[in-house]
């Protein structure tokens, strides 16, 4: 009989880990998961499975940063399967701790492989990259693209790429690198432009937000469904050979389209809502950002489900859905 097969996800109870937990589970996974000591999981995306007491689900309390914990959480759930979702991910926040965001995004990577090597080095590794490594370099972008990260988030980011290629081709480990372009839902954290976006619309609504002040309308950026980038991670590790993936539609649309879609989704015209504000402006921010996807569809098969138009759509829903207690501000 085959073993059932199990799952180490940091991060899960993120938009992207909470995702690829419903993704494998529904495929009869174990699936472990580490959330930060002191945070109440039960509050995240995974609540509804937490309160349900799924089976198949367990969290664990460690913190990238400490390597004895996540050694010693490999040797106990021994998956076969490792996903590092984990990161400081907020690119602004990056600038304001350049040091912690290297710790965890960048030395993370490094902890959690030296667990792998030291308990099961069969285990297969799949890091979590971000198109932000590429930064002003002009699109498409690809597996290809050098890298020039302009942010301390994006220098990790990189850190940790070339931290598995090197575990890789050193140690022989199966281990890879999905580099996810930008990639959106309504589980997406409050602080990112997106969620901004979408959280006031039913505040605009109700009388109580007037206007959203933003940054540079002109940015684009290739924008996906976090559900269809983790079913593109799992293809990634349960292929039989180990790589280095761009994920992303090939598709990019500038923040304009996005407040514009958003808002004319319950029949506003943004232009009536919005201040730009310069103060918000990101510091050496990238201009345009789209996927070369071609690896991803001709070696994965993976292709994205979910359209831009319907992306926007299920996120102002889910935020016009939220009662008004719940809304971020």
């Amino acid at each position: 009989m085959t073993r059932r097969r199990r799952a180490l996800i940091t991060g899960i109870t993120g938009q992207d880990g909470s995702y690829l937990c419903e993704h494998l589970l529904a495929r009869d996974y174990e699936v472990h998961g580490t959330v930060r000591p002191g945070r109440d999981p039960s509050t995240s995306a995974l609540g509804p499975l937490l309160r349900a007491g799924e089976p198949g689900l367990r969290v664990h309390a460690v913190d990238l940063t400490d390597g004895d914990g996540l050694t010693q959480l490999v040797e106990t759930t021994a998956p076969h399967e490792v996903y590092n979702l984990a990161s400081l991910s907020h690119v602004g926040t990056s600038f304001a701790e350049p040091v912690h965001s290297g710790e965890v995004t960048g030395l993370g990577v490094v902890r959690l492989l030296d667990a792998i090597m030291r308990t099961d080095p069969s285990i297969r590794f799949c890091q979590a990259g971000s198109s932000e490594m590429f930064g002003a370099h002009p699109p498409p972008q690809s597996e290809r693209t050098p890298f020039h990260p302009r942010s301390p988030y994006a220098a990790a980011k990189v850190y940790g790429h070339w931290t598995t290629v090197n575990y890789r081709e050193a140690y022989g480990l199966h281990a890879s690198n999905g580099i996810l372009f930008a990639h959106e839902s309504p589980r997406r954290g409050p602080a990112f432009v997106t969620r901004k976006i979408t959280t006031a619309i039913p505040r605009v609504l109700n009388g109580e937000q007037r206007r959203l002040k933003l940054g540079n309308l002109n940015i684009s950026r290739d924008w996906g469904h976090a559900r269809d980038y983790v079913e593109a991670l799992h293809r990634l590790l349960s292929h039989p050979e180990p790589l280095d993936v761009a994920i992303g539609t090939g598709e990019s649309h500038t923040l304009e389209e996005f407040l514009d879609a958003a808002f004319s989704h319950v029949g506003l015209d943004w232009h009536d809502h919005v201040e730009i504000d310069p103060r918000l402006y990101r510091p050496a921010d990238i201009p345009a950002v789209r996927c070369d996807a071609t690896m991803a569809r001709e070696v994965l098969g993976w292709t994205p489900r979910t359209s831009f138009a319907q992306l926007v759509e299920e996120m102002v829903r889910a935020d016009l859905a939220t009662p008004a207690s719940r809304r971020a501000r």
